[in-house]
């Protein structure tokens, strides 16, 4: 794997997801997005060992949110990072460990910070940046 950070996105708002990879890309960080926790979970399948963020909605369409893939995620990497995403409260589950939580709708300034902060980061040390 290169150095370049790379980030699961999972978010069912075509519009959303767009400008989300976008912004990342933006700033050098690769994007393997999904619209589905099901797709996410397919996704961490084939190329989870190559991701140093997730960023997932908590309200995905389908039988499994994003707490799921959360779990499936961390399964893989458990100290990595994972940013949550709802535009209601928190859930009835906890985040994960060491994870963030952001309220929707983000706003432009926060999407700008979430991908330089995962820029700055490498899989070698991805919890230096999430604190």
């Amino acid at each position: 794997m290169t150095s370049r950070p790379h980030v699961m996105i999972v978010e069912d708002n075509y519009l959303l997801l767009d400008a989300l990879t976008a912004v990342c890309e933006q700033h050098g960080v690769g994007v393997v997005a999904a619209s589905s926790g099901e797709a996410a979970l397919t996704l961490l399948r084939q190329r989870g060992a190559a991701i140093d963020w997730l960023l997932t909605d908590i309200s995905l369409p389908g039988l499994v949110d994003g707490w799921s893939v959360a779990q499936a995620y961390r399964a893989i990497h458990p100290d990595r990072p994972v940013i949550y995403a709802s535009a209601g409260e928190r859930r009835e589950r906890s985040p994960v460990s060491r994870s963030l939580f952001l309220q929707k709708p983000l706003r432009t300034r926060e999407i700008v910070e979430i991908a330089r902060m995962m820029a700055q980061t490498t899989a070698r040390a991805p919890m230096e940046a999430a604190g």
